[in-house]
């Protein structure tokens, strides 16, 4: 007799694989694949993670402090503000309340693999919608909205390509979509970003009734362990995803860590200053080995080679050298590989592991 039977859809999905972590019968290594912070988190974290108190009573299931600071730092209202156990979780709750069996939703080309995810999973089709030169295209995006499509996913900046479309753009998409799409503007990688150009979109939201802006502490607050994210809503969507999120969604650690976390905004602008010099280094000597490399917005560089074989054999090599870049081929992009910015010698091992590969010809 045949057993319980998973939504038409989810069989048909891949699961999802992060980046590699470790290398076996090597003992040190850096780990650039997976976008972590490098200088790691905040020391206000860091102590706020020694007080758990009495781990046999529920966390605040509201997580009221965490939200009235995260809405006193970026001038929002802390009540349009839901927290999850990371970005993806509130994009996750989207794709539950607001796709059913039948609808679409738009990405761009080489998106976040979750967003393809969630929405299979609410038993929708994700549409992948062509780029140029590795960018959000919003006319291609508009032209390919149907009557079908009730999400568009905007990763901005857009994780593996690290590229970003200004925020006359994010504008003109939304002016183009029906009031019955939802546009749901990714922020992981803000932190990262002058404040000064990043479009933030908090004020569409403040402005419709169908935009969401997500966060995500994992990436330069360097709390990627704990899992915390949030989204900025609109009432009504705030009032959706309370009623369908888990009561007790955010442990108590996490809450802690996150909160003392936005007291150090020193750390997150040390963070940024790390990323953008390194960055830049590595996007200089990486260059000069005949390589193409792509700057980014975010805290990882675009290293291209000439085939899929060249860049499997360089990821292989620079693996026997303890350097672990991330493979792209689940993006779509076979012939990159995706290098973190990480630390000092970090990023001083993925050159010269590079270096040593080039010399050999390229091969493994």
């Amino acid at each position: 007799m045949a057993g319980p039977r998973a939504k038409d859809g989810i069989l048909d999905m891949p699961a999802y694989v992060g980046g590699r972590h470790s290398i076996e019968g090597v003992a040190e290594t850096f780990k650039m694949s997976a976008n972590e912070n490098p200088l790691g988190a905040s020391p206000l974290a860091l102590a706020a993670l020694q007080k758990l108190g009495d781990p046999s009573l529920y966390p605040d299931g509201e997580a009221l402090h965490l939200r009235t600071a995260l809405a006193d730092l970026n001038g929002l209202k802390a009540e349009q503000i839901v927290c999850g156990n990371g970005s993806d979780e509130i994009l996750h709750l989207l794709a539950q309340a607001y796709l059913q069996s039948g609808d679409e939703i738009l990405h761009t080309q080489h998106a976040f693999l979750i967003y393809k995810l969630a929405s299979r999973a609410a038993g929708a089709q994700p549409i992948e919608v062509a780029e140029t030169d590795l960018t959000a295209n919003v006319d291609a995006l508009l032209a390919a909205v149907t009557e079908k499509t009730k999400i568009v996913f905007l990763a901005n900046p857009n994780n593996p390509t690290g590229t970003m479309i200004s925020a006359e753009e994010v504008a003109r998409l939304y002016a183009g979509l029906r009031s019955d799409i939802l546009l749901l503007l990714d922020g992981a990688y803000a932190e990262y970003v002058d404040p000064a150009v990043y479009p933030a979109g908090f004020d569409m939201v403040e402005a419709h009734d169908n935009v969401v802006v997500t966060r995500t502490f994992s990436k330069a607050y360097g709390l990627a362990a704990l899992r915390l994210g949030w989204g900025y809503c609109p009432p009504a969507i705030a009032d959706v995803l309370n009623r369908l999120r888990g009561p007790f969604n955010v442990n108590q650690l996490a809450l802690q860590a996150g909160l003392a976390a936005l007291q150090d905004q020193a750390h997150i602008a040390e963070s940024r200053a790390h990323n953008h010099h390194w960055r830049d280094w590595l996007v200089q000597q990486i260059g000069g080995l005949d390589l193409y490399v792509r700057t980014t917005q975010a805290n990882f560089i675009l290293v291209s080679f000439d085939s899929q074989q060249t860049a499997a054999a360089a990821e292989a090599f620079m693996c026997t050298q303890g350097v672990i870049p991330r493979g792209l081929v689940a993006y779509g992009l076979p012939t990159s590989l995706r290098l973190s910015v990480g630390t000092e010698a970090g990023n001083r091992a993925a050159v010269a592991a590079l270096q040593a590969f080039m010399a050999r010809g390229g091969n493994d």
